[in-house]
């Protein structure tokens, strides 16, 4: 990085778990935010975005309730997408949850990286190849998040700047949609830079599904925590995430600045 010169602003999307809602994961990320906010702060400055999933669920009417295993029942408990079948697995409502990233895009993007939990993770892997842009990764139109322009990777911000693809996706106890209309999202694999957290002690997402969508991401970086089915904010997980978030943003920081220069 240029001595002397700070970044810019940088921006996070942040995308909740299954039966969660924005509101409760900004309030379950309290501690994560204040961590992050310190390893970068005075010479950047972090906000962060909480958009709720589309879908608001009602045990009685979503037998996915019992699939995914949510961490708690009432009126604020919203999912990207369901889960209507496990022989074969079949999400239902994945365009609207894509297209609620998208407005959230328009709304307050463009965005650096985007930071998502268990279901959200799996979310945002999505997003990230979505961003990518790449013309051999053919998503069908209800799959682009948008019928604006192109699509989210072209998505028109209210600054008037377009969302480019991602510098970083972080994803925690995230796991591979393996429904069949998703494979296209890994097909190429992702080249966005990912960050993987797995808990040791997650009951709720098996390591192997985390593992899968790892293996679906190029030249993936993965940290184990002692912890579950969380996102960690010990000293040591937030060191590792601001090391590998600062990382991506210098080499963008530079590239830009290179780019100036001819």
């Amino acid at each position: 990085m240029a001595s002397g010169v700070n970044p810019p602003p940088m921006k996070i999307l942040m995308l909740h778990g299954y039966a969660q809602s924005g509101p409760t994961f900004y309030a379950k990320t309290r501690a994560f935010q204040k961590s992050l906010l310190r390893a970068f702060l005075p010479t950047q400055s972090v906000s962060f975005s909480y958009p709720t999933g589309p879908h608001r669920l009602i045990p009685a009417e979503h037998p996915s309730f019992g699939h995914e295993k949510p961490e708690g029942e009432g009126a604020d408990t919203y999912g990207w997408w369901n889960r209507t079948s496990d022989v074969p697995i079949i999400y239902t409502g994945i365009p609207a949850g894509l297209e609620r990233v998208a407005e959230t895009i328009r709304a307050e993007g463009p965005f650096d990286g985007v930071i998502g939990f268990s279901q959200g993770g799996a979310l945002a892997a999505m997003v990230a190849s979505a961003l990518e842009g790449n013309p051999a990764r053919l998503l069908p139109s209800e799959y682009r998040l948008s019928d604006e322009v192109d699509g989210i990777c072209r998505a028109v911000c209210p600054n008037g700047l377009v969302q480019p693809p991602l510098k970083f996706a972080i994803i925690y106890s995230g796991f591979l949609a393996i429904d069949s209309t998703c494979t296209i999202f890994f097909e190429p694999k992702i080249k966005t830079p990912s960050l993987h957290f797995l808990g040791q002690l997650d009951s709720v997402v098996d390591e192997s599904r985390s593992r899968r969508l790892i293996e679906a991401c190029i030249s993936p970086e993965v940290v184990v925590h002692v912890g579950g089915h969380f996102v960690p904010s010990q000293r040591v997980n937030m060191n590792a995430l601001a090391a590998f978030i600062r990382i991506c943003m210098e080499k963008d920081f530079e590239n830009d600045g290179e780019s100036g220069k001819k």
